[in-house]
């Protein structure tokens, strides 16, 4: 039996799926009413039983069917996600279908392994045996974003999955099309009818969805938009797993490699036009090498080739998703030029040409106080400020109530630890930036306003999406009773307090 990923909604409404480059509507979706996303939740419940019943060879044989089948299609995945992203093809393939399949793969292996019961030797009792069990959640939701249209929702809807959870998963109402064709490969995968649900819409199905009754939220997207999530979550005690957004910093230290650290300012900044959580959005710089790294970066972001339309092999910049994300870019850029800042490059949308685009944009002396110093921008804007010690760096750097990743440049490996362990910050990469994400032994959330839990992490990525359930007995054949059962007596109490004393005390263990 293979999975039916579509609930049809009993409205005629649709999502119309535009392209951000030229504003063409490339396709429609139904859109799911309440009652479909509530039909959709009771399905997968239904159907969730088996699918962790089922042994654990059969599950991950369908899942190297699915990879299979990301291969086989994958210039025609990487062409739609040009279409309804923007990006480039060769960030469409390197960005989202490689680390997709990479992490597939990696729980395939591993899975086994992973989802094994848990020892716990016990000190005090070393006559009993203890161990963790993991079960499956049940149902879970993955409400995802539009700016990483296939990797960011494949990951989680993979992941519960090979965990033995049902999915019920929402794609961006801006992307529904990379959403729809995730379930087709589940389908095609030969996943059961029924494990995988694909529900369409804006907010308001999201809220439907999370009110639903499934055992945990996977949400990824705005933190405005994950506190609307909590508040209804809270109602039920729903879990929800936040992977929110970020105004991740890059520190160029005064021995850096300044050419390896103006391509990742530039590449970090602007790749998929700056719409990327984890996306370089300010930078700080020594101000002994604050010159020539500067004249750097904006050589190397003239030089960004950007597309006439839909992006092809030879462009390296698209547009961004919508009008209401390039206005946010527009009002960042103008109060930072009210304020005093210089823009060497860009600063404007270029001229002549339909779609969202804006240039990519390189601004200097930025009050840290202004909104594009600590807002998320999410385009393509690389705001530059100076420092003249490594602690301001570091107090410039956590002066944000984000904290998803940071970035350090050093040719000094125990001067760049030293400062990353200082930043406030889910991830810290050294003289890199941007894709621990792809790498699904690290952990990848953020602290202060950047989320909630951590994703992939290996074994503890799989366990997000499972429950422990702790299970103890005995080695031996136990006594009639424990000892500190009733009946209570002074006696007693007197032999328990000794062995308090003795066990805790002066020379105790």
């Amino acid at each position: 039996m293979t999975a039916e990923p579509q609930v049809q909604p009993a409205a005629s409404d649709v999502l119309e799926s535009v392209n951000p480059a030229t504003g063409e509507v490339i396709g429609t979706v139904p859109i799911t009413d309440e009652a479909g996303v509530r039909t959709a939740v009771a399905r997968a419940r239904t159907a969730q039983p088996g699918w962790a019943a089922m042994p654990l060879p059969e599950r991950q044989r369908i899942m190297r069917r699915l990879v299979r089948q990301i291969v086989d299609q994958l210039d025609t995945l990487a062409a739609l996600i040009t279409r309804e992203n923007g990006r480039p093809p060769l960030e469409a393939l390197t960005s989202e279908l490689l680390p997709a399949a990479d992490l597939a793969m990696y729980y395939i292996r591993h899975a086994r392994k992973m989802a094994r019961d848990e020892r716990l030797p016990l000190h005090l009792f070393p006559q009993r045996r203890s161990i963790v069990h993991y079960a499956p959640i049940g149902v879970v939701a993955v409400i995802a974003p539009w700016n990483y249209p296939f990797l960011l929702p494949f990951s989680e809807v993979f992941t519960a999955l090979m965990a033995g959870n049902a999915v019920v998963f929402k794609p961006s109402e801006l992307t529904p099309l990379c959403g729809q064709v995730i379930g087709d490969l589940f389908k095609a995968a030969g996943l059961p009818i029924d494990v995988l649900q694909i529900v369409q819409g804006d907010g308001r199905v999201g809220a439907s969805l999370v009110q639903a009754g499934v055992g945990k939220v996977s949400f990824t997207g705005s933190t405005g938009t994950a506190k609307k999530i909590l508040k209804l979550a809270a109602e039920t005690l729903t879990p929800v797993l936040c992977e929110l957004g970020g105004k991740d910093p890059m520190i160029v230290l005064d021995d850096a490699n300044l050419d390896r650290a103006a391509d990742a300012a530039v590449w970090g900044g602007f790749m998929n036009a700056g719409q990327t959580c984890a996306a370089v959005e300010r930078i700080y710089v020594d101000k002994r090498v604050a010159q020539p790294f500067i004249a750097k970066v904006v050589e190397r972001t003239k030089q960004l080739r950007i597309a006439q339309g839909v992006a092809g092999h030879e462009d390296d910049f698209g547009p961004m998703i919508n009008e209401r994300q390039r206005a946010i870019v527009d009002r960042h850029v103008a109060d930072a030029r009210e304020h005093g800042a210089h823009i060497l490059t860009g600063g404007k949308r270029p001229d002549g040409r339909g779609g969202f685009f804006y240039e990519p944009t390189v601004l200097t002396d930025v009050p840290q106080d202004r909104p594009i110093m600590q807002e998320e921008t999410f385009g393509p804007v690389l705001p530059i400020s100076t420092f003249a010690t490594d602690e301001e760096a570091v107090t410039l750097a956590n002066d944000s109530v984000f904290g998803l990743s940071a970035y350090v440049f050093s040719e000094n490996r125990q001067r760049a630890m030293h400062l990353a362990r200082q930043l406030e910050a889910g991830s810290v990469l050294i003289n890199n930036v941007i894709d621990s994400y792809g790498a699904p032994e690290t952990p990848w959330g953020g602290v202060k306003q950047s989320g909630i839990g951590r994703i992939h992490w290996g074994v503890n990525g799989l366990r997000e999406y499972m429950e422990p359930h702790h299970i103890m007995t005995e080695r031996i054949r136990p006594l009639r009773k424990e000892m500190w059962w009733f009946p209570y007596s002074a006696r007693g109490y007197r032999r328990f307090g000794a062995l308090v004393r003795f066990l805790f005390g002066r020379g105790g263990r």
